[in-house]
């Protein structure tokens, strides 16, 4: 093992939790970031870890601590903001990149624009690796494996049931400024632009059937490659309950998606910024999440049905990334560019990886 782990974020809720995971797999990531004081407390509480001053959003900060055998894991967002100067001097050093994106214009920007550089440079990009969208990702796959090649449509949806605050004040924060961003679909065996929630579907789960809208995913891309036959791949989040009609209906204003994005989050922010930082462990402890893949023929018929259970939202992240990294480090990935979990890890070794932070089939 000649490289090493970067953690950008540990500082956070999710890089956190990231960070204890790792140390729990045996791991000995180098905590890096710009405060010093809180990067070492967290490291004397993890054992000692070695820390490192340097700023995600500088270049040439991060790209000093970066190695081509290195693997740099980061949890800071929002990541259109934030993530071009890691992502910049991953592809300088011909690293390997993890982070916890759920954000559809970042995701469309590694796979069409970063990937092409990223191959030319023999970098590995494996963005969103966590609960956005690893599972739904693995859920879609093992649908299309076992429906065959006359599967033309995937759809995947996302939920999580639970009592009590499940989710962070950032987490929703995001959730909201979601619905404001452009997003996609892959439909007629290409990339759309289409708003966000533009289709809504409900989906069994648990013996009763769940709503849920459509969101830009690493289904889109990932799923696609693993099966060259679709024609259309769908990522839908059922988080919102009932109201996932009015989330619908929002997307079907005459209004750009911007300009609902601004009057969603103008009337949630001071609803929003009363929540706590962190979410209830009492809650989380409790949290159950379900990501069901179904796979269709031409016609429309069900061929195949996947469900797959979790732990809550953070733990799967936070597990996920602490595995990928370690495999990315111990064992490299598979090929260059823009990866999808699948392609990086192949489908029977991710089903191992993702047994180890909990999904598993019901």
């Amino acid at each position: 093992m000649s490289g090493r782990i970067v953690l950008f974020g540990a500082t956070g809720y999710t890089g956190g939790r990231a960070a204890e995971s790792m140390v729990g797999r045996g791991l000995a990531p180098v905590l890096a970031g710009r405060d010093p004081d809180r990067l070492g407390a967290l490291a004397g509480r993890l054992g000692g870890l070695e820390t490192a001053a340097a700023d995600v959003t500088d270049v040439a900060s991060v790209r000093a601590l970066v190695g081509p055998d290195d693997v740099l894991v980061t949890t800071v967002g929002p990541f259109s903001r934030l993530g071009g100067a890691a992502l910049a001097a991953v592809l300088d050093a011909g690293a390997t990149y993890l982070d916890s994106t759920g954000e559809a214009p970042f995701l469309r920007e590694v796979f069409t624009l970063q990937g092409p550089a990223a191959e030319r440079a023999g970098a590995r990009l494996l963005p969103a690796f966590g609960n956005d969208y690893v599972p739904g990702v693995l859920a879609g796959a093992l649908a299309l494996r076992e429906a065959g090649e006359a599967a033309a449509r995937v759809d995947v949806g996302y939920f999580v049931r639970g009592r009590g605050r499940l989710f962070s004040r950032g987490t929703l924060d995001s959730v909201v400024g979601m619905l404001g961003l452009p997003a996609y679909g892959f439909r007629d065996g290409a990339l759309r632009d289409e708003p966000t929630a533009a289709r809504l579907r409900t989906f069994l789960v648990d013996g009763k059937p769940r709503p849920a809208v459509t969101i830009g995913g690493l289904e889109q891309f990932a799923l696609p490659r693993f099966a060259p036959g679709l024609r259309t791949a769908d990522a839908y989040l059922g988080w919102f309950g009932p109201a996932s009609h009015a989330v619908h209906a929002g997307s079907r204003l005459p209004a750009p998606p911007a300009v609902v994005g601004k009057v969603l989050g103008s009337v949630s922010a001071p609803v929003i910024s009363r929540i706590p930082r962190d979410p209830s462990p009492e809650a989380l402890a409790g949290a159950v999440s379900t990501f069901v893949g179904e796979a269709f023929d031409a016609g429309g018929t069900l061929l195949h049905r996947t469900v797959l259970t979790a732990p809550e939202p953070y733990a799967i992240t936070a597990d996920l990334l602490a595995w990928g990294a370690g495999r990315a480090l111990e064992h490299g990935v598979t090929g260059t560019g823009a990866l999808d979990p699948v392609s990086a890890f192949g489908l029977d070794v991710l089903v191992e990886g993702a047994a180890t932070a909990g999904i598993g089939p019901r």
